[in-house]
């Protein structure tokens, strides 16, 4: 039950979060709502994968 959240919440994330990476944004000149994004998008794929 637990993991197929995450893996929901992992899909929207996807869809509708923006992809820092693909920008190549530098972490030390990320405001903190993008580093805020960041924390949510690893904590939710670290505990779909798990």
């Amino acid at each position: 039950m637990k993991k197929k959240l995450f893996k929901s919440l992992a899909k929207l994330n996807k869809k509708l979060l923006p992809s820092y990476s693909k920008k190549q944004l530098d972490l030390t000149k990320a405001s903190k709502v993008q580093m805020a994004i960041i924390g949510w998008k690893t904590w939710v794929t670290k505990n779909s994968l798990d």
